[in-house]
């Protein structure tokens, strides 16, 4: 029997996570000049153009969140980041389907910029399932991984996650060196 590969993170997801990158700062950029193109030309009431460019503000900080998470939980083969950058896909699919169907005008280059974000979404969405799966295939979710190096206390979740959210503590994947994986 063939020894075990310890690579299990996803090149094609990290492509399309890096791609996805270059795309949500083309499409913030492109969005924005298209509201002023809107603001100028079109009668679009005050109270319509403060929610879009709320939301799109929040759209790019969703976007970068859920590109670093998913980037760094594919590279570091880690489930937490990865299961929360699937799950912040979702608030951003509805932002682009809101930009898509819903604001007050819709152009035809924004129609065609969602859809393409959408797709976009819809191929991460299923690449970083198939990721998370593989790496809970070799290590379960309850059950430590000693092959990546984990210990599998609960203590060492905690530390990572209260890193990540802005504790004083750094998340420990950080610290391990990259032969440990």
């Amino acid at each position: 029997m063939a020894p075990r590969s310890r690579q299990r993170s996803s090149a094609p997801l990290q492509v399309l996570l890096f791609l996805n990158g270059w795309y949500s700062a083309t499409y913030f950029l492109l969005e924005a000049f298209v509201f002023v193109y809107k603001v100028l030309l079109l009668p679009y009431p005050f109270t319509n153009l403060v929610l879009d460019v709320v939301l799109l503000f929040l759209y790019l900080g969703t976007e970068a969140t859920r590109i670093f998470f998913g980037s760094k939980g594919n590279l570091c083969q880690r489930k937490v980041p990865l299961s929360i950058s699937l799950a912040l896909t979702i608030p951003a699919a509805v932002m682009a389907t809101y930009y898509l169907l819903l604001q007050t005008y819709a152009l035809r280059l924004e129609a065609i910029l969602n859809a393409t974000l959408l797709l976009f979404y819809a191929i991460e969405l299923l690449l970083g399932i198939l990721a998370l799966v593989s790496f809970s295939r070799y290590c379960g979710w309850a059950t430590p991984c000693r092959e990546l190096g984990d210990t599998g206390a609960p203590q060492e979740l905690a530390h990572e996650l209260l890193g990540w959210f802005g504790a004083n503590t750094s998340p420990s994947f950080l610290l391990r060196s990259v032969d440990s994986y």
